[in-house]
């Protein structure tokens, strides 16, 4: 009877350790951004996961622990979603909103895990493929269904960004394909060190190094291949990432960052509003007397409509220094609204203006709200609805044309890219991460980082409450500002007109290997 009972919880233990093993290793990946910042991870994370589904017998159990390994590494990765609770300054009772808050994080990990299956059921299919085809494969379909889930509206945690800030050297891969350069990258040095441990045994047997120098009797030609990409790869990026920075001083832009510290629950009082004007107007007073350029302020620096921003002190202080100022406010468009940034010229009046035109699904608008409208309520602290920003927008300044972005949009390369590509020449990075924990904004930095490498771009970012930052085109942060912190700051940055790859053609990569992986599979098919 005891032997039984000692069978059957061996058995349970044996069907449990694969889902276990994966969900670990999830962590592991999830472990790589901040908080933690654990980025040399990101190398080995998906190595237990790829084992799994490789060794698995006829994919009767790979798909579940698939499924474990997404919801581990974008479950962890997000966790500051959580932050935003408790909602009550937004008028959502406190229960509500914890159960909208355990919505939007199981959600995302749930989508993280069906994913992640996606990639696995196509794994499965490649029993008997050569190791090297299957690693071109699973780095090519990971690649794809990346971009694929970056197409919609709901984005954020690409493998690529795990290497960001910590390792800049690889992340300067991002300017010959954008981010999926850095995927792919991962992607296939993992893959590699997984089929070197599945097919250990044939190394052994091919013994690529003399039998009688011992100390390599058990080295592959898969780690091998794994070592000498991971060199390579990271020779290429230092490669990019040592150029030197050249600027003309006439390209020369000293921009002045207002981090004016409100506590979202204030924004919708009137003291809210009071300290916004005061804070933000002495802050402007403040930069434009150490003889700045320009100003930049946050998304929703002074919440009101643009029709009432002329009344403003702010908008006064511009006309009375002559400092060129871009004020985050309410745009409107016939009955609603948008998230803009508005630059006031010299003379404090309006001659551009970008909304904000990735917005985040529950907390700026609602998925299919014609079936969700009445279920949820609208997190917005205005009543009208909002809308977003057209999708092929310029922001044009007394400087030239600047690449703007809002918030959320920061993880949306291709938004990016594409002003770079018509003439954008420095990044204005506006946002407001006051409602979550400080790993959120920390990571929201790490993206702007990827932009300005990808784009070869200085970046300008102020936020509400932190971190606001000057970033070079290389990655480097110039400065970051503190958290929960009222502060000025001003650092010179300069105009650039350079293309890199990723902005002349785009994320050619992954469709160059999802031809490779097609034409691999019909070649390998017709010599079998």
């Amino acid at each position: 009877m005891q032997k039984k009972q000692n069978k059957k919880q061996g058995e349970r233990l044996t069907t449990l350790l694969p889902y276990l093993i994966a969900l670990v290793s999830g962590i592991s990946m999830g472990l790589t951004v901040a908080p933690v910042g654990a980025w040399f991870l990101a190398w080995i994370a998906i190595v237990p996961l790829w084992v799994l589904v490789v060794t698995s017998a006829k994919g009767k159990n790979q798909f579940p622990p698939a499924f474990f390994w997404g919801i581990g590494f974008h479950g962890v990765a997000l966790f500051w979603i959580t932050g935003i609770h408790p909602m009550t300054w937004l008028g959502v009772p406190w229960l509500p909103s914890l159960a909208i808050t355990i919505f939007c994080w199981g959600f995302i990990s749930v989508l993280g895990g069906i994913f992640l299956t996606i990639w696995a059921a196509v794994m499965v299919r490649l029993d008997g493929k050569k190791p090297l085809l299957r690693v071109l494969i699973g780095t090519a379909v990971w690649c794809g269904l990346e971009s694929l889930w970056s197409a919609g509206p709901l984005w954020w945690s690409s493998l690529a960004y795990t290497q960001s800030p910590h390792n800049l050297v690889i992340v300067h891969l991002g300017q010959l394909s954008g981010p999926n350069t850095v995927t792919a990258a991962i992607v296939a040095v993992n893959g590699l060190i997984a089929e070197g441990w599945t097919n250990r045994q044939d190394a052994k047997d091919a013994k690529i190094f003399s039998a009688s120098s011992a100390p390599w009797r058990f080295v592959n030609k898969y780690w091998v291949v794994a070592t000498g990409l991971l060199i390579a790869l990271h020779l290429i990026g230092f490669f990019l990432y040592s150029r030197p920075i050249t600027q003309l001083p006439e390209a020369a832009l000293k921009v002045g960052i207002v981090q004016g510290n409100i506590p979202n629950q204030l924004l919708r009082s009137s003291e809210g509003f009071r300290r916004a004007q005061e804070n933000y107007t002495t802050g402007y007073l403040t930069l434009a007397d150490q003889g700045v350029d320009a100003v930049l302020t946050p998304e929703g620096a002074l919440p009101i409509f643009q029709r009432n921003l002329m009344q403003t002190a702010l908008v006064a202080a511009v006309k009375e220094k002559g400092v060129v100022a871009w004020i985050g406010a309410f745009g409107e468009r016939g009955d609603s609204y948008t998230i803009s940034l508005f630059t006031f010229n010299s003379k404090g009046e309006i001659v551009s203006r970008y909304d904000k035109s990735k917005l985040v699904p529950l907390g700026e608008y609602i998925p299919f709200e014609e079936i969700l409208g009445g279920l949820v309520q609208r997190l917005s602290p205005l009543e009208a609805h909002q809308v977003p920003g057209s999708a092929n927008q310029i922001f044009d300044t007394p400087f030239g044309r600047a690449i703007a972005s809002i918030c959320y949009e920061s993880a949306f390369p291709e938004q990016f890219r594409r002003q770079a590509a018509v003439g954008g020449q420095f990044i204005l990075s506006s946002s407001n991460d006051a409602h979550y924990t400080a790993s959120m904004p920390f990571q929201h930095h790490a993206q702007d980082i990827m932009r300005a490498i990808e784009t070869d771009r200085w970046s300008a970012r102020a936020t509400n409450t932190g971190y606001s930052a000057f970033v070079d085109p290389h990655g480097r942060t110039l400065w970051m500002s503190g958290y929960n912190t009222y502060e000025t700051h001003a650092e010179t940055i300069y105009q650039r007109q350079t293309q890199t790859l990723y902005v002349r053609w785009g994320d050619w990569l992954t469709p160059l290997l999802l031809g490779l992986s097609v034409l691999g599979w019909f070649v390998q098919r017709v010599i079998n």
